[in-house]
């Protein structure tokens, strides 16, 4: 082999795969392979140089194979559960935004709804191993999936302030209270997406035919612990989204007991509780398996399993429901609610035109 091709092809040892196990707590298929390369031979060039194409070419990756190619079976179906709820919305879509009036919550229902579609695109591409990336385009998919997951996050913290805002009546104290509260979460979250995305590298990797998306981490240690409080920060952010929402809700529920009243406040107050609630819990579920995959103690033998690719492989779909289902329902199912609230005035208003006139019709025959 000549110097060149030495430097284009990189033969990994069956034993890297001993090396590889037991190094990191969790590991996607990716990961395990980033690290087996990682303990490769000092005679070889670093496996993340420049415009290098890794071939791995050894049966002892045949599990590694199988364990990414059934991830990525999960990638797809998040693809496909994705566009399946768009087609279902689309007459709702339809009606209740593109025909309406255009405002902020209008960009931000379909900058999350079409963004969502293109986050699910770009994970196939990384994790399906029958399309073909070279280094650059992989490391520039990678970056633009994880720049559109911060950047969708804030159009829905955007959406929830709105909304709560809105709860507490035009208070000023909340309003400032939550951008305040906002704008340090998302700094946060984006300058640790930026120093991550800063000290990557994607390559192209074939084993025994198939094509991987190999993207390298190699950044300082204090990176994985950013990266761990932006995670706990956010839910803080969440919790007291949901803290507030309660609140206010539990006090105009006692307000219009104590009225006698209730009607279309209360449905209203309902219908939002309702939608915040399950996005609420469809973030702490992503939260809290991000965190368990992340730290949770995991055997080597287990690094690979069916049981725990099934796990990361439900955390692919979770983050896709949460985001670009639950997250645009967050303005869908407030204005379907506006929508049947003026549906059922006009029925009120044409039934009393209807009575109206029947009165007429049978006072003027009884007078006559």
């Amino acid at each position: 082999m000549t110097e060149e091709e030495d430097a284009n092809c990189l033969e990994a040892e069956p034993t890297q795969l001993q090396h590889l196990c037991g190094v990191h707590n969790y590991l996607d298929p990716i990961s395990v392979l980033e690290k087996a390369l990682d303990s490769g031979s000092a005679s070889h060039p670093h496996p993340f140089s420049p415009n290098m194409t890794i071939v791995l070419n050894d049966p002892t990756w045949w599990p590694i194979i199988n364990a990414y190619r059934f991830s990525s079976y999960f990638s797809v179906a998040a693809f496909v559960g994705l566009t399946y709820d768009w087609a279902l919305t689309f007459g709702q879509e339809v009606e209740l935004v593109w025909k309406q009036r255009w405002s902020l919550m209008t960009v931000l229902y379909l900058s999350v709804r079409y963004l969502g579609i293109l986050y699910a695109v770009l994970g196939i591409l990384i994790h399906v191993p029958t399309i073909s990336l070279t280094g650059t385009v992989s490391l520039i998919v990678y970056n633009l999936w994880n720049c559109t997951s911060v950047l969708v996050f804030t159009m829905l913290w955007v959406i929830s302030v709105t909304r709560l805002y809105a709860m507490h009546q035009g208070s000023r104290k909340i309003l400032i209270l939550l951008i305040a509260t906002l704008l340090l979460v998302d700094i946060f979250d984006v300058v640790a997406a930026v120093l991550e995305n800063l000290h990557v590298s994607g390559e192209e990797l074939i084993l025994s035919g198939t094509h991987q998306c190999l993207i390298g981490s190699y950044y300082e240690e204090d990176i994985p612990l950013l990266n761990y409080i932006s995670w706990m920060v956010s839910i803080a952010w969440e919790v007291l989204a949901l803290s507030l929402a309660v609140w206010i809700a539990v006090k105009h529920f006692r307000e219009l007991r104590r009225h006698s009243a209730g009607g279309i406040i209360g449905d209203c107050f309902t219908v939002l509780m309702k939608t915040h609630v399950v996005y609420f819990a469809s973030f702490v579920a992503v939260s809290c398996i991000n965190l368990i995959l992340d730290f949770a103690p995991i055997s080597s033998a287990d690094q690979v399993s069916l049981g725990n690719e099934t796990f990361g492989g439900l955390l692919q779909i979770l983050e896709v429901v949460q985001m670009f289902v639950l997250g645009p329902r967050l303005i869908l199912g407030v204005r379907e609610f506006n929508a049947k609230l003026v549906a059922d005035s006009d029925a009120a208003t044409g039934m009393i035109s209807i009575v109206f006139q029947e009165r007429v019709h049978i006072s003027t025959s009884s007078s006559v």
